[in-house]
């Protein structure tokens, strides 16, 4: 897989995650002596894409930076079922405080990418991108768009920061999709603009919008919409896009689809640790 950046908010991102788990501490762990030593593996049960190893390795670095992670799969990786994708080695209390909150990212995210890289492969062949949005887990929105990465996907804006998306209710306020751009214009040097209809299309472009989201566009729409643009915006398509039409709309010549349920509707991949008492 290519050198992805990981997010800078790891770390945060974990503490909050652990203090949620073992609040004052993990009062069934303490059960078991706090000298004694183990090992365990982590296996997925179905195959799946890779990814989480970084927020994995932080919760136990947070816990107890004293116990060893050994990884043989990296993120991006095909996992195949039932075999090891990592090891660990530490204190069993700690290994028992992390494995939950752990797992769930890792379950997570690989849920994120694996899904990512199925819709992804289905626009093989065609000029088009796969897009996320901002559909994510609130807390999560970092980690799971470098899990769309991952997967093979690209990221739309990461929030209401970084760039500019004039939808509905932006031209209502403003007026005019026409209106609406020129104030853009004049706070970005890219915008972006949702339409709902071709006479919407012909007013953004008009208007000189960079990038044009045809939103809940039919099939026959969104060819006629390519036609009448010519190359002069970029074209997105969005709203309730399933896997079985991903094929169709490449086809058509958009520049990209943005798809709500790479993050949103995430099948979390079942991982399982299993721990050895004085294990080697």
């Amino acid at each position: 897989m290519k050198d992805i950046k990981l997010p800078d908010d790891i770390a945060i991102t974990v503490g909050s995650a652990i203090k949620e788990d073992l609040g004052g501490g993990d009062i069934t762990a303490s059960l078991i002596p706090e000298d004694q030593t183990a090992c365990a593996t982590v296996i997925s049960r179905e195959a799946a894409v890779l990814c989480g190893t970084a927020w994995f390795d932080e919760v136990f670095k947070q816990i107890d930076p004293t116990v060893a992670i050994a990884w043989h799969q990296s993120d991006g990786d095909t996992l195949v079922p039932d075999h090891p994708v990592c090891r660990l080695k530490g204190t069993a209390r700690s290994l028992l405080s992390g494995e939950r909150t752990a797992l769930n990212f890792l379950q997570l995210l690989s849920g994120t990418a694996t899904t990512t890289r199925r819709y992804a492969g289905l626009l093989q062949g065609t000029q088009t991108r796969l897009l996320d949005t901002r559909k994510t887990i609130p807390g999560l929105r970092s980690a799971q768009k470098y899990a769309v990465t991952c997967g093979g996907g690209c990221n739309h804006r990461m929030g209401l920061f970084d760039a500019i998306l004039i939808k509905e209710n932006h031209v209502e306020a403003a007026g005019s999709i026409t209106q609406a751009i020129r104030l853009a214009r004049s706070l970005h040097d890219h915008v972006e603009v949702e339409v709902e209809d071709l006479d919407q299309l012909q007013l953004a472009l008009a208007a000189g919008a960079d990038r044009i989201m045809l939103d809940n566009f039919s099939l026959e729409g969104i060819a006629a919409a390519v036609r009448l643009t010519d190359g002069r915006a970029q074209l997105e398509v969005s709203g309730g896009i399933e896997a079985d039409l991903l094929q169709s709309l490449g086809a058509t010549g958009v520049d990209f689809i943005s798809v709500g349920a790479l993050t949103k509707n995430v099948h979390a991949i079942d991982f399982t640790m299993r721990i050895v008492k004085n294990g080697s």
